[in-house]
């Protein structure tokens, strides 16, 4: 973590970064490290920790190790809101809210969207739900490329912001991220017994007395909850929902109990030091 402060928005060495981050450095790194530095490392946590449980909750749920946060077309949503916000301007409010908001409203509507299309005879069998996210991902993915192409100056922008990054992270949008990604988690980790139950099959959780439709929704809307938090400030963030719950399974074993604490701690780790060696 010092080292990742160190070499964040504006270098200092390890030792500067340190004493500074216990307020006995210099006026000036104190300032670096509490108001530059340390935003962006904070950020990454959250946003590592938030996409390394919900990636472990899909895969369980999908009974997949190959699934992610974004299986479900989320990442497609949130970007598209992002593309609507950067090409089209609303003169009383700020872009830098404007596309937050519409990419965290954008992703939570595109769950919504599956899961409605996903519904059966009232059931939601996982196949179809799959199916269904990978559709609409498609579609939605389609009309980003499409805004991409119409945005012109703005292309820029959007093209920047389906990358990912960290530059913009700062204590206020901290402050809103942080509820939401520790309501999400705390949700994911509460249901754990359930998703153990559920990863037997549907059947068999319904024989261990498991609401199957109802806590495979609340896991959905907590999954997603998190994942549009993570992404609606800092971008399309791929690779750590998929590999780190998918690493921690291989070395812990498939039990939801202690894997999803894990994937938050792991999640965290990964895209902190990730965020470290793409400043080195």
């Amino acid at each position: 973590m010092v080292l990742d402060l160190a070499q964040a928005f504006i270098p200092l060495t390890f030792e500067q970064a340190f004493w500074a981050l216990l307020g006995r450095g210099t006026e000036t790194h104190h300032i670096i490290i509490w108001k530059m530095n340390l935003p962006r490392v904070v950020m990454a946590i959250l946003v590592g920790a938030g996409l390394g449980i919900a990636g472990a909750v899909m895969q369980a749920l999908f009974r997949n190790p190959m699934a992610s946060p974004y299986i479900l077309g989320l990442s497609s949503g949130a970007s598209l809101g992002a593309a609507i916000g950067l090409t089209f301007t609303v003169a009383w409010v700020p872009q830098m809210l404007m596309v937050p908001l519409l990419a965290f409203a954008s992703c939570m509507a595109t769950l919504f969207l599956v899961y409605y299309i996903s519904t059966v005879g009232g059931r939601v069998p996982t196949e179809t739900l799959l199916l269904a996210g990978i559709a609409v991902g498609s579609l939605l993915s389609a009309l980003v490329s499409l805004l991409t192409y119409m945005a012109g100056e703005q292309m820029q922008g959007i093209v920047y912001w389906t990358m990912g990054n960290l530059t913009n992270a700062n204590w206020d949008n901290i402050l809103i991220v942080a509820p939401l990604i520790f309501a999400g988690s705390l949700i994911m980790v509460s249901s754990s017994r359930d998703l153990n139950a559920m990863m037997l099959g549907d059947a068999h959780a319904l024989d261990l007395g498991v609401e199957v439709k109802k806590v495979r929704l609340q896991l959905l809307i907590a999954s997603a909850l998190v994942t549009a938090a993570a992404v609606s400030f800092v971008g399309v963030i791929g690779f750590v929902g998929l590999v780190v719950p998918h690493i921690l399974r291989i070395l812990m074993g498939p039990d939801n109990r202690a894997l999803l604490p894990a994937s938050i701690v792991g999640g965290a780790a990964f895209l902190m030091m990730c965020d470290y060696l793409s400043r080195v």
